[in-house]
């Protein structure tokens, strides 16, 4: 199922100008309709003959079609570039949810602030956000000359949608209210100057992330994994993400490396170990770390005290700053494109 196909399915409905989008991936399709606000009501019933006009479409396991309020186009002025939000914008990413993505995320943030840089954190997950947890921040953010104010938190200047929903809430939002909320906490919040700006990516590599990765001017990409060969394919696949829209990727970071009994000190390789230092030598990009499987970082998570800030003499805020060292010198000498095979 192609482009074409749908357009040629609508072209009975005589749509013209008004159709301002399709958008066509693995069996799912989107289309766009611009339509005044007061004809919307009596449009519904076409809005619903196309659903299932296109549902019925060989290869189509799901139609929706949206429609957008109508503005006229306004007289084209020249405008300013708006500024970068930051000197530098890294996403930390993963292939798949549960490898500890967040969690490296909000330490890497801090380790980075610890080195003197200014640093903002960008919570991406907009149907799982994570960062209020993550940072024990419990206040929602002002509004001033309509632009919303940031909230801080060990020594972090930071925006996420779980700032301003309560924690149970399920955001059960299509694709475009997804991005227009990731272009608001980009573009519509008082961020200041900053050196580095860290965005905890959703994982997986669809259409948000696509496109979160093509307009936030990304200076490069930090890969999440365990150890384990299924966590160690997606991780390929988020690389191969960024690979295709020529964004390097920093580096590969081995979180849950290995656990180290508190009581014994036995050491045990719970998800296998050095599976991402094999992947990163094979896609020719440094390995950043091994990070371990420690009950102070999940307690510390938990509490909202990344364990970087609560425990800066620890191993794992150690291996946190080394990795961030590592981000900082990967940002300053930039390196080809990851060599990468997706089967």
């Amino acid at each position: 199922m192609k482009e074409h196909d749908i357009r040629t399915a609508l072209a009975p409905f005589r749509l013209g100008a008004a159709l301002e989008a399709v958008h066509v991936q693995d069996g799912l399709v989107q289309v766009t309709i611009a339509m005044p606000r007061a004809e919307a009501a009596a449009f519904e019933p076409t809005r619903a003959r196309i659903e299932n006009t296109l549902a019925l479409l060989p290869g189509v396991k799901n139609a929706a079609v949206i429609l957008t309020a109508h503005k006229a186009a306004p007289a084209a002025q020249p405008q300013a570039a708006a500024p970068p939000l930051a000197t530098h914008i890294i996403a930390v990413a993963s292939g798949k949810g549960g490898v500890g993505k967040s969690t490296v995320a909000v330490n890497l943030a801090v380790a980075l602030a610890q080195s003197g840089r200014s640093v903002g954190l960008l919570d991406a997950e907009i149907h799982g956000p994570s960062l209020p947890r993550l940072l024990g921040l419990k206040a929602k953010p002002e509004v001033v000359n309509a632009r919303l104010q940031p909230l801080h938190a060990w020594g972090l200047t930071c925006m996420s949608i779980g700032f301003l929903v309560e924690e149970q809430t399920a955001m059960i939002w299509r694709g475009p209210m997804v991005t227009g909320a990731l272009n608001q906490m980009m573009g519509q919040v008082d961020w200041g100057p900053l050196d580095i700006m860290v965005i905890d990516m959703p994982p997986g590599t669809g259409d948000v992330q696509l496109s979160l990765a093509q307009r936030a001017n990304l200076a490069g990409a930090v890969i999440v994994s365990t150890p384990q060969d299924i966590a160690l394919i997606d991780a390929r696949r988020g690389a191969a993400m960024f690979a295709q829209v020529r964004i390097p990727v920093l580096g590969l970071v081995e979180n849950m490396s290995y656990f180290t009994c508190p009581k014994c000190g036995e050491r045990t390789d719970i998800f296998g170990h050095g599976g991402a230092a094999a992947e990163a030598a094979t896609m020719q990009v440094p390995f950043l770390g091994e990070v371990p499987l420690q009950l102070a970082i999940r307690e510390t998570s938990d509490a909202g005290t990344p364990i970087t800030a609560a425990e800066p003499d620890s191993d794992a805020a150690a291996a946190f700053r080394a990795i961030a060292a590592q981000v900082i010198a990967g940002l300053q000498a930039p390196r080809p494109g990851p060599r990468i095979t997706v089967e």
